[in-house]
């Protein structure tokens, strides 16, 4: 009797000394918001498939007096620690322009980051419910950002892919634990295609896009810095042209004034105008802009090489090997976009008749898609008239509160 009460005793004692205990702490400070942003290049360093973002920009993107986004949105940042050291972290978001708009009370986990760790993923997104709850939310949804401009979806599929700036990565084991978590389920499933760049514009797309130039009087218009930024306010055109083009998507929330002055001064600075292509109505005074391909250098190989997102000291190096000497074989799609009025008129191929001669001329192989609704068979299509590969799915999932 007195053995077996020893064995118990050292056997409860052992056990105690292994349990691990998950704190969150909400980030409060500039010293926390550092470690927040810090967690994620330690656990993807070395990562060959991982798009990690400059520092500057994660700054920018968390930074509550910066981001326009919260014009319309609230949000806080948890970090978990296990045994007193960084294992996670989550941003908890209330859109509320979104949900206004959809009529959905939902609250939002994005830039969700994890080790292999259950209890530390189950104990991040119970901190985002908890949060949900107390803003009066009915539902948990994500990964999302604060607006559709932000990385959209957990991938689910494609983990040995180069991923993008745009759309981000994950490690294998995250769509793991939401299915061993229990209560979550799909809410919306993205795809995204590789399209290898072609030695001959389709056949296809010269027929329709001569056809679309004469027909409908539909013309490419490619941009100037001047008119970018001067009183012609092609940046602005080109953004209005993105709201009302994308207004009907999942997780769209209309963008303000102030987010559109952002993105004109983050995407038109230092983009190269040659990969910009506009489609204009010139049968219409004004010659308004009904279409938009926005594309650029693939960054992603060059951001792996910019230790912990600094751009100092050789970081900037090897963006701009990228972006001015388009030291790639990537180019990705970032935004392309028609008006509804438009497509059915074959302004699409019009883009790409433009689009393609450069992608030949910078010697790109392929080009990344963003991420693209799965039931979004219209924009699908377009790449039928190219080779192309579904090569990666990413996942937001639900959860009733």
């Amino acid at each position: 009797m007195y053995l077996c009460l020893k064995i118990w005793y050292k056997t409860k004692i052992v056990r105690q000394k292994t349990m691990s205990v998950i704190e969150i702490k909400k980030v409060t400070d500039k010293k926390s918001l550092e470690t927040f942003i810090q967690f994620r290049y330690d656990l993807y360093r070395g990562n060959p498939y991982d798009a990690p973002n400059l520092h500057s920009d994660e700054v920018k993107t968390f930074r509550k007096d910066y981001n326009a986004a919260f014009e319309f949105c609230e949000a806080e940042y948890f970090l978990a620690y296990k045994d007193g050291k960084v294992a996670g972290r989550v941003a908890a978001i209330v859109n509320h322009r979104y949900n206004e708009q959809w009529n959905r009370p939902a609250v939002r986990f994005g830039w969700l980051e994890f080790i292999d760790d259950l209890e530390v993923s189950k104990a991040l997104l119970k901190a985002v419910e908890d949060y949900g709850r107390e803003k009066g939310m009915k539902e948990i949804i994500g990964p999302l950002g604060f607006t559709d401009m932000d990385p959209e979806g957990m991938l689910i599929k494609g983990f040995d892919q180069l991923n993008t700036m745009a759309t981000g990565y994950n490690l294998e084991y995250y769509p793991r634990h939401m299915e061993q978590m229990g209560g979550w389920e799909k809410d919306n499933d993205y795809v995204e295609y590789k399209l290898y760049v072609p030695d001959q514009i389709p056949e296809k797309f010269s027929k329709i896009a001569q056809m679309v130039q004469k027909r409908y009087n539909l013309q490419v218009k490619k941009l100037t810095k001047k008119e970018v930024f001067g009183p012609e306010q092609y940046g602005q055109k080109v953004f209005e042209v993105i709201n009302k083009t994308f207004g009907h998507l999942y997780g769209y929330s209309e963008m303000s004034q102030k987010q559109i002055d952002q993105y004109i001064k983050m995407y038109f600075n230092y983009l190269d105008l040659d990969l910009i292509t506009l489609i204009e109505d010139h049968s219409l005074p004004d010659h308004p802009v009904v279409g938009v391909g926005i594309t650029y250098p693939s960054l992603t190989r060059a951001l792996q090489k910019c230790r912990n997102g600094r751009l100092f000291p050789f970081g900037w190096w090897h963006i701009m090997m990228a972006l001015k000497f388009k030291k790639t074989e990537v180019v990705d799609l970032l935004l392309i976009g028609v008006l509804p009025e438009y497509r059915a008129k074959g302004a699409n191929s019009l883009l790409f008749y433009d689009l393609i001669p450069w992608y030949q001329k910078y010697k790109f192989k392929w080009g990344e898609t963003h991420v693209e609704m799965e039931t979004n068979e219209k924009v699908q299509s377009q790449w039928q008239h190219l080779e192309h590969e579904q090569h990666k799915r990413r996942r937001c999932y639900k959860k009733n509160l």
